[in-house]
Order: C-alpha cells, then sequence, then structure tokens
C-alpha cells in the first residue's frame, strides 16, 4: 500500500461514517417528533445519546493509550452498529417504546464516544506516516466530514419521505460496521507501544495529565469553551427548533435534508478554501470573522422570513464561513499536543467542546415550547453573537496566528508552565511537514 494509503483509508472511514451518522441525526429526531409531536421529548432522545458521547469522549482517552488507536476505533464502530441496528427491529416489533430509545441511543453514544476519541489521534498519525502537513490533513478531513453531511442530510431527507425512518436508522448500522471493514484492512500505521495494565490509580493518573495540558494552554481552552456554547446553541437550533420551523411551515422531512445539504456543501466548500489559503491567511482574522457571520444569521432569517429561497442562500453564506473553522482549530491543536497524549487530550479537548451539545436541543425543546419557536430563535441567536465576540475582547486569541513546534519536553514553547507533559514527547518524524 503507498504510504498514504492508511491516510486515505481512514478519511474513507470517517466518511462513510459520518454519512450514517448525518443521516440518523434527521431520522431518529424525525422519527420521535412524528411518533409523539413532542419538541421536548424529541430534545429527551437527542440528550440521551450525546450525554454519554460526550462523557465517554471525556473519559476514554487513557483506555483507547492502552488498547491502541486503531482497535479502539475498529471496536468502537463495531459496536455501535450491533446496538443502532436494534432500533429498526424492536420498530418492526411494535417493542420501541420511549424508554426503550434511550437506552438504546445511550448504548451508541457510548460507542461512537469510544471511536471518535481514537479518530481524532488517527489523523496526525496517519498523515504524518504519508508525509503529508498537518494543516494540510486537518482540511481534508474536516472536508470529509462536510463531505458526509451533504451526502447524508438530503440522501436521509429523501429517504425518510419515502421509506421512514426506522429504514434510514437501519442504513446507519450498514455504515458503521463498513467504517469498522476498512480500518481493520488499510489503516496499518506504528503507534506508540501501549504501557501494560491500566489500574484505577494509573487511568486517573493518565486522565489527569490530559486534563492539565488542557488547562494550561488558554488558547485550547478559550477554543473549546467557545465551542461548547455554540455547539449548545447550534443544536438546539438543528434538531429540535429547524424541524419544528419546518413542520409548521413546510411540512415534509425533505426540506429539511434540502437545507443540510446546502449547509454541508457550503462548508465542504469552506473547508478547501480553509485548507488552500490557510497557509497566506492570518488565522486570526479568518477564525475571528468567520466565526460570526457563520452563526447568528441563521438563527435571525428563520426568525424573520418564511422564504425558502433566502434561507437557504443565508445557510449557504454561512457555512461557507463555518467551514474555514475546523482546520485552524485542529491544526493549533496538532502543533500544540505531544504525539503520545494526543489521544487523552484531543478526548478532553472534543468533550469539552461538545459539553454544551446533550443541553442543547433540551433547553432547545423546552424553550420552543415554552415560549414558542421565534422568541426561542431570538434568545439563541443574541447568546451566539454575544459568545463570537470572544477572539476579538481577549487578546490571547492573537496566538492563533503563532505556529510553534512542540519542544523536546512535551511543552510548547512560550506557553504556561502548567501544559507541561509529565513525560517528554516522542521524536517526530521527518515526514511530518513538507
Amino acid at each position: 500500500m503507498p504510504r498514504r494509503g492508511p491516510f486515505v483509508a481512514l478519511i474513507s472511514a470517517y466518511v462513510v461514517s459520518v454519512t450514517g451518522t448525518s443521516m440518523s441525526a434527521i431520522a431518529i429526531p424525525w422519527l420521535v417528533l412524528t411518533t409523539t409531536g413532542s419538541a421536548a421529548q424529541t430534545g429527551v432522545v437527542v440528550f440521551a445519546q450525546l450525554l454519554p458521547y460526550v462523557a465517554t469522549q471525556l473519559l476514554a482517552g487513557p483506555v483507547v493509550d492502552r488498547l491502541g488507536l486503531r482497535r479502539s476505533f475498529v471496536w468502537g464502530n463495531a459496536a455501535a452498529a450491533a446496538a443502532i441496528a436494534v432500533i429498526p427491529l424492536c420498530h418492526a416489533l411494535d417493542v420501541l417504546t420511549l424508554p426503550v430509545l434511550i437506552g438504546l441511543v445511550v448504548v451508541v453514544g457510548v460507542c461512537r464516544g469510544v471511536a471518535d476519541c481514537a479518530n481524532g489521534p488517527l489523523v496526525p498519525v496517519t498523515a504524518e506516516a504519508g508525509g503529508i502537513p498537518l494543516e494540510r490533513a486537518a482540511g481534508v478531513n474536516a472536508g470529509a466530514n462536510r463531505t458526509a453531511l451533504l451526502l447524508g442530510a438530503p440522501l436521509a431527507g429523501v429517504l425518510v419521505a419515502m421509506f421512514g425512518s426506522p429504514a434510514v436508522v437501519a442504513i446507519d448500522a450498514g455504515t458503521f460496521a463498513a467504517a469498522a471493514v476498512i480500518a481493520t484492512i488499510w489503516i496499518r500505521v506504528p503507534e506508540p507501544t501501549p504501557v501494560p495494565g491500566l489500574g484505577v490509580r494509573r487511568y486517573l493518573r493518565d486522565l489527569g495529565e490530559g486534563l492539565r495540558f488542557v488547562r494550561g494552554h488558554r488558547l485550547i481552552l478559550g477554543m473549546m469553551t467557545m465551542v461548547a456554547v455554540t455547539n449548545l446553541l447550534d443544536q438546539g437550533l438543528a434538531e429540535v427548533m429547524l424541524p419544528v420551523w419546518i413542520r409548521d411551515e413546510v411540512g415534509t422531512p425533505a426540506v429539511l435534508g434540502l437545507i443540510s445539504g446546502v449547509a454541508g456543501g457550503a462548508a465542504v466548500l469552506g473547508s478547501l478554501l480553509g485548507a488552500w489559503l490557510g497557509p497566506r491567511l492570518p488565522r486570526w482574522s479568518v477564525f475571528s470573522v468567520s466565526y460570526v457571520i457563520s452563526g447568528v444569521p441563521r438563527f435571525a432569517v428563520l426568525a424573520l422570513s418564511d422564504s425558502l429561497p433566502l434561507i437557504l442562500a443565508v445557510w449557504f453564506v454561512s457555512e461557507v464561513f463555518s467551514g474555514t473553522l475546523n482546520p485552524i482549530m485542529s491544526a493549533v491543536m496538532y502543533e500544540r499536543i505531544p504525539p503520545d497524549l494526543r489521544a487523552r487530550v484531543l478526548g478532553v479537548a472534543r468533550s469539552t467542546a461538545w459539553l454544551g451539545l446533550p443541553f442543547g436541543a433540551l433547553a432547545g425543546g423546552y424553550l420552543t415550547e415554552a415560549w414558542g419557536l421565534y422568541p426561542a430563535l431570538w434568545v439563541f441567536g443574541g447568546a451566539y453573537f454575544v459568545t463570537t465576540l470572544a477572539p476579538f475582547v481577549f487578546p490571547s486569541w492573537r496566538r492563533l496566528n503563532d505556529r510553534p513546534p512542540v519542544a523536546d519536553d512535551g511543552r510548547v514553547d512560550g506557553e504556561d508552565s502548567g501544559s507541561r507533559s509529565t513525560r517528554p514527547a516522542r521524536p517526530e518524524p521527518p515526514s511530518r511537514r513538507e
């Protein structure tokens, strides 16, 4: 296999898995919304899947380090495939009650948490093995995510309208299984040798090491805090408010897929532009301006207009700017985290960034039912705008423009002493940068 084969295989598995996930992200909330008519219960189901997913991201890092990245990725996807396949089976047997569905999505959330905790560190590992610059790898990975959303969301809308939500969930199970197979066969790269054993003390020590690293890096901590808040607001919009708006104004899930597909296509374009122009443009300017444009207009247009073409246009522009964000944040973290800490630190970073996700759908659902859709849109949109002002207010965000090397002691030059790893970083392979 060519040197870049493992990276290509990882991206392929990621596209397949996220395509299925984006389909179920439409199918499962729509299933609950159409069968119960309750925005609150829809939010509860989304909450039940996301909370264990986020918790697993935080807690699974030391376990992934011991088991190995590839093995954790394969096992996590395979277990998720088995768990989510039970949902359409229970629906066919007419035993899919709300408690049963909640229990199943909890299992899926845990399994996906383990798989994604391994996926993040596999990106720089496979990129380094293939001699791919980290900023370019981050852009390709972000573009793959957006491409999967582009494929999965409109396809889900059409398939849900034609065949129903359970069929789409069954397809999702197949995508997780396919991702596990791809990783098993084609992702073979050198990994850090796992340290034998994982007692409680060692686990807590390793977990604390990742937490201390994030806490000691003000820039990384600031990024994750900001993303946590905006993800909460985005989740309430995407999982509750937008479906409710479509149900009330349009009445067909195909429009939900159309909007999501337009957003995915625009974000792919933004990711590609970010990967291409990223090395040429100052990160702080691109990140700060893009964050403002990517958020507030989407809430405002739903609150002010019922014109579908206008809504599609606003979503497109917002998501083009949104697509530039993840390549910048990923490159910043890959540059600053020692290789032997990546699973733990990226797990902590991801869980921190996603901390608000379980509560976003929950808050969005109850706020929509209590106050109505349009007041809820204005509240969430206003909170989004205030949050995106952080890079303009706090000086530490200017360090986005820095590209510091990782020192031999595992510390980023110029960072706080609290960010120091207790073990030295492994030497980087010569192919890390071209």
